[in-house]
Formats: structure tokens, C-alpha cells, sequence
């Protein structure tokens, strides 16, 4: 019998309102939805396994192992299951604040938060450093923009300099894109043309400016030839997602905070989002500030604006585009559009207004590629093994271009479309990007 003097640790999960756990009744519909169940096979890697585990830990009926640990790091939180689910289960709004506590130093109870754990080296140098900061990231692709341009990236690829590197830091040079010559940073402000219909604001990201800067211009000049001003923020930062995900709520919520004072403007009529990770975290700001500190922030005005650009564009009837695009098109469904925002229809309704272009969809369009932020970095067996099953996937419709609307997923498809063919190159593009061609008379990138 425990001394009821001795104070007793606080347990993992206390926070979580405990019915969100019992909305699960376990019918396992989720399962053949669920990328790691389908590849694994096992239970504990299903989204109802993973709930069971969970509340087995609220309830002190089961010790937060390693192997525990595991099961719960292994999901990509792609929200597959949540559109599986007959009965509504939130299983982002289970896994997400349970993994902020789980890697938190001691976890949160109903009148403190989690006190967050140092985090590693690359944590603290690259996801949380480098990654979130828009200058820093271009500064740090400067070198490797260089050393594309002379091959020399490829040379030492082949000659085995790359293998010396620690896995983390081989993995991002492998899933580095081509960088093409540096793009200028968009301005503050970009007018409509013709008659103004919105006055709009766009949303850069980090890592998506650094890498995907042409996906934003194409994103502008598409909402310019719909009327639209754009609005372009320099006080805006990083969603937060990194963090958030990785347990560091601290930094994530201050994230939040920066974002919402940057977008506050009234007059805007969207804030729009070309990457659907970015989206599902935007959108997410609500949950997230009432799960880490309620009431810090008012969030309310600028969620209800964060749109993203095929759901605003669908909303608002774009301008019929001219320029024809004789191509295949196989468009790959990120799991942040399809699942988290349930936006499925609108990308592909705006392709197959492109003249001359054939939209197909692909086999099993509801498992994620692999890619889910960070993932491909921390679990690179699973996302090596989901990435090349979403390329057969894809290679199976015969296409001459691929097309997804988040900027993860292109580095995953581009980098596992190398390692299936080096010599094979099918352009991996933003539905965006389609667009903004037809609208300028362009043709596919040779």
C-alpha cells in the first residue's frame, strides 16, 4: 500500500479529455486505411491499436516502454483513419497532445503544462534552428545550389563521400530537390489584374520559401490573373508544425502567436496556403492554443481565413485558362488536403479545366507517401518503404507529370522516383504550378 504522503507523479495523458478515447469502439474499419497497419500487419501499429495503447498508459495499466514508444513514433499522424472512421473519432487531437507529453521532460496535468525535454542535436540545430528560419534556410542552400550546378553533388554521391555523413544529415541530402537558380523573395503587395474580386494574403512557410520559392510566385501570379491582390506579410513565420509535432510547445505557441499578429488584418478576405502541411496546422491553431495555453491567443478571425489555394480558387471560379498542356497528369493526394482538410475534389477540378490535360488518379490515393514532415528524416525505413509503394503507384498510370499539393510530399516523390529510375526524370509539380503555365502559354519543364 503506497503512503498517501508520498507524492505521487503526475500520469501521461491526464490532459486529453478522457471521452476522446472512448469514441474508439475498435469496429477496425481504420485499418486497411492506415499506411504502417497495411505495411506491418501488426496490431499495435494500427490507428485502433495505437488508441488502446494510449489509454492503457492514461489508465496505469501499461508502462510508457520503449516498445510503446515505438508503436506511437512509427504513426506518420497522416489522418487516413479519421476519414475511415464511421464513428468520428479525433485521432489527431489523441495522438498529437499524448506525443507532446510523451517527449516531454515530465508531462502536463489539468493546472500545468508539459515541462519539455532538451531536446537532441539535430533537433536543436536543424529542425528547430535551421528549418523554421526563411533566411537561414536560404542561406544554407546557397552551397548546395552550387554544388548542383557543377554535379558535384553527384560526384560525391557516387564515390561514397556522402556515406560519411550521420544518417540524418545524408537523408536531407538525398531528399534535396533540384534548386534551379535562386528566385527573389516576393514583395509586400502585388496587385490584381483586371477587376478586383478579393484581396488576399499568401502564406510562405519556411522550408517551402527556401526550396518551393517558384511554387509561390506561380501561386501570385495565378491569384493576380483571378483578380485577386496579394498581400505577402514579412512578419509571418514558420506554422509551427515542426515543433509542435516533435512535443516543443513552447516554441510552437509562440509560432502561433507571431502568425496571428502577422495576419490580423481585417480587410483580408482569405490568407491562402499552397502547402497542405502548413494548412492543417493553420487551421489547427484553435485546438493546439486550447490544448497549450488556453486563452493566450485569440485565434478565431485569422482561422476561419486560412484557405487553401485550390479550396479558395474553387470558391471563388477562376478564369478559364488557355494555354494548352498535352500531358498525363498523375495527382497524388497529400494526406493534409485529403484527410486533415478534407479537400479531395477541388485540386483535380482545377487541372481539368487546363486545356489538352489528362488528370488520372491513382491506386490506393489514401496512403500517404511517406513523407509527413519530419518522418522521412526520424523513420526512414517505414517512409522508404511507403515512398516506393506511392511511386509504383504513381508509375502505373503512365504519367509525363506528377502533381501534389504539399511541399513534403514532392521532396519524398522526387527523391524515391531517383532511387527507382536516376535516369528517368518525370517532373513533380503543384497543381498551382499547372495552372500558372496554361495562364502564361507555357509548356512541361524538359
Amino acid at each position: 500500500m503506497s503512503d498517501e504522503n508520498t507524492p505521487q507523479l503526475p500520469v501521461i495523458g491526464q490532459s486529453i479529455p478522457y471521452e476522446r478515447f472512448l469514441d474508439c469502439v475498435h469496429c477496425g474499419l481504420c485499418t486497411s486505411a492506415c499506411p504502417t497497419y497495411v505495411e506491418t500487419g501488426d496490431e499495435n501499429d494500427s490507428p485502433r491499436g495505437r488508441i488502446y495503447l494510449m489509454r492503457s498508459v492514461v489508465d496505469g495499466r501499461l508502462e510508457l516502454t520503449d516498445k510503446v514508444r515505438g508503436h506511437l513514433d512509427l504513426c506518420l499522424d497522416c489522418r487516413s483513419c479519421e476519414t475511415a472512421c464511421p464513428s468520428g473519432v479525433q485521432y489527431g487531437r489523441l495522438l498529437e497532445p499524448f506525443r507532446v507529453e510523451m517527449q516531454a521532460e515530465s508531462p502536463a496535468t489539468p493546472e500545468r503544462p508539459a515541462t519539455p525535454a532538451k531536446p537532441d542535436w539535430f533537433h536543436r540545430w536543424f529542425l528547430y534552428g535551421l528549418f523554421p528560419n526563411r533566411k537561414w534556410m536560404n542561406l544554407a542552400l546557397k552551397p548546395a545550389r552550387w554544388m548542383q550546378t557543377l554535379r558535384l553533388d553527384r560526384l560525391a554521391q557516387n564515390i561514397g563521400l556522402t556515406r560519411l555523413l550521420p544518417e540524418r544529415l545524408r537523408r536531407m541530402q538525398e531528399q534535396l530537390p533540384w534548386l534551379g537558380a535562386a528566385q527573389p523573395a516576393l514583395p509586400e503587395f502585388l496587385s490584381a489584374k483586371g477587376e478586383r474580386r478579393a484581396r488576399v494574403a499568401l502564406f510562405l512557410g519556411c522550408v517551402a520559401d527556401a526550396m518551393f520559392r517558384p511554387v509561390h510566385w506561380a501561386t501570385a501570379r495565378v491569384l493576380q490573373e483571378n483578380g485577386c491582390d496579394v498581400v505577402i506579410p514579412q512578419s509571418q513565420q514558420c506554422c509551427g508544425a515542426i515543433h509542435y509535432h516533435s512535443g516543443a510547445s513552447e516554441p510552437a505557441v509562440e509560432l502561433i502567436r507571431q502568425n496571428v499578429s502577422a495576419f490580423e488584418d481585417e480587410s483580408l478576405d482569405a490568407i491562402i496556403v499552397n502547402v497542405a502541411g502548413c494548412g492543417s496546422m493553420l487551421k489547427d491553431y484553435t485546438h493546439i492554443i486550447d490544448e497549450l495555453a488556453p486563452g493566450s491567443v485569440d485565434t478565431t478571425s485569422v482561422v476561419s481565413r486560412f484557405k487553401d489555394v485550390s479550396e479558395f480558387l474553387a470558391e471563388l471560379g477562376i478564369r478559364s485558362p488557355t494555354g494548352n498542356i498535352s500531358a498525363v497528369a498523375a495527382y497524388q493526394d497529400a494526406c493534409h488536403l485529403q484527410h486533415a482538410q478534407q479537400i479531395k475534389t477541388q485540386p483535380i477540378s482545377l487541372l481539368q479545366q487546363i486545356p489538352g490535360l489528362t488528370v488520372k488518379q491513382i491506386g490506393e490515393p489514401e496512403l500517404c507517401c511517406g513523407a509527413a514532415g519530419s518522418y522521412n528524416l526520424t523513420q526512414p525505413e517505414m517512409s522508404d518503404r511507403l515512398g516506393q509503394r506511392k511511386v509504383r503507384n504513381l508509375l502505373d498510370v503512365s504519367p509525363d507529370v506528377i502533381v501534389s499539393g504539399n511541399a513534403g510530399c514532392s521532396l519524398q516523390l522526387q527523391a524515391q522516383l531517383r532511387k527507382e529510375n536516376p535516369d528517368r526524370t518525370i517532373p513533380v509539380l503543384h497543381p498551382i504550378e499547372l495552372l500558372d503555365m496554361s495562364y502564361r502559354g507555357e509548356g512541361l519543364p524538359s
